[in-house]
């Protein structure tokens, strides 16, 4: 029993995986902003150990430092939440209707449409140099 509570205090992948879905943010998401495949997401979330310099990247995607995913634990986030005093409770329980920012989700959606714009604009590059290819043949 204390060698899997070792286990579960040192396991990097299983701290990113709960960090990322406290946030409320998608393997997918993460993976966009690495410039990896969702698949890759999984495996790290799998993994004991992360590379330093992957562990600092997802740390700012996730809006947390490298030592923050480290030292990482439930009971540190069920604390964190008990020290609110009863005003600053209040006044986080009057904003829980909306549980993300309205101008993060414009961002990403601008974000979105930017990366589906050069896309397009790449694809349309590619039929102009297939076309010119074809003309030159004839």
């Amino acid at each position: 029993m204390e060698s899997k509570e070792q286990f579960k205090k040192t396991h990097l992948g299983r701290k990113i995986s709960r960090i990322r879905e406290i946030r409320g943010i998608k393997q997918d998401y993460l993976a966009n902003e690495l410039g990896v495949s969702q698949q890759t997401i999984s495996k790290i979330e799998q993994s004991e150990e992360v590379e330093d310099s992957t562990l600092e990247k997802i740390a700012a995607i996730l809006g947390v430092t490298a030592e923050g995913i480290k030292n990482f634990t439930e009971e540190g986030i069920v604390n964190y939440f008990n020290t609110f005093n009863d005003e600053v409770t209040h006044s986080f329980n009057s904003y829980q209707g909306c549980t993300f920012n309205p101008l993060d989700k414009l961002m990403d959606v601008v974000e979105e449409n930017k990366s589906l714009y050069e896309r397009l604009l790449a694809s349309e590059r590619e039929k102009i140099e297939l076309l010119k290819g074809k003309s030159t043949e004839k």
